[in-house]
């Protein structure tokens, strides 16, 4: 009689049942029962595959309810260097984090082996359940200003940390609101990844300085373009393009 056999034959038998029906309880169970080790060890196959199922659907759907009502972050440093706004690492995760708790979503970093110069950060969100999502993006050392070697580190890691917290959460951060009698436009929207890839094509086309254009255009990043800034970008462009 095969392990199947025995199982059609003895899951009508009166044995007491656990109250957890995870992994170890399932072992403990099929052990009682006699089954062989290659039985046994399917089983625990089988039954993580079902809780990892079970917890990514616990995560997806949590995911789906944080982004539903995405809270917004506001803008709340100056970069004088390009005369505009930026929301500091403490206003995005303190803004982000306790909405997240709330869904049972919370946010780890982590800090691959570096390549070179480059520097590599890792955004997690994992799920109360134990299903998690990654984000990883690398970027150079920031060598700009007279930063000493642990300031460019902690600037790169930083710039990093923000952007990989709102690559995986799909946070954008907003202009402050100004006292305007309610007739503020609300928050800005941004170029959209086929701009984003436009404009990289044509900087690329016209060899344009990617950080004397960001000071003209008054921008920290081309990532986060303001979508009412897009058509000034590309005429400039253009206009750089004609002359070559």
């Amino acid at each position: 009689m095969n392990d199947v056999e025995k199982f059609e034959e003895r899951s009508s038998a009166q044995m007491p049942v656990p109250q957890d029906q995870g992994t170890v309880s399932l072992v403990q169970m099929a052990m009682q029962r006699g089954y062989e080790p290659e039985f046994i060890s399917k089983m625990m196959d089988l039954q993580e595959r079902n809780e990892t199922r079970i917890a990514k659907q616990a995560y997806i759907s949590a995911m789906a309810e944080f982004k539903a009502n995405l809270p917004t972050v506001i803008k709340d440093k100056e970069n004088k260097q390009y005369s505009s706004m930026y929301a500091s690492e403490s206003a995005l995760l303190n803004t982000i984090n306790p909405e997240l708790s709330k869904h049972g979503l919370s946010a780890a970093f982590s800090f691959p082996e570096t390549e070179g110069n480059t520097l590599k950060v890792t955004c997690t969100i994992t799920h109360k359940a134990g299903y998690g999502e990654s984000v990883t993006l690398p970027g150079p050392i920031d060598t700009s200003g007279s930063k000493n070697p642990l300031q460019q580190v902690k600037s790169t890691v930083t710039y990093l940390r923000k952007a990989t917290f709102e690559a995986i959460t799909g946070i954008a951060t907003s202009d402050p609101i100004a006292d305007d009698d309610g007739n503020s436009s609300g928050p800005v929207e941004y170029i959209n990844d086929q701009q984003y890839g436009s404009i990289l094509d044509m900087m690329n086309a016209a060899e344009a300085d990617e950080e004397k254009f960001l000071k003209y255009l008054k921008i920290e990043s081309l990532e986060k373009m303001p979508l009412n800034k897009f058509n000034m970008a590309t005429k400039a462009l253009e206009a750089k393009l004609a002359k070559k």
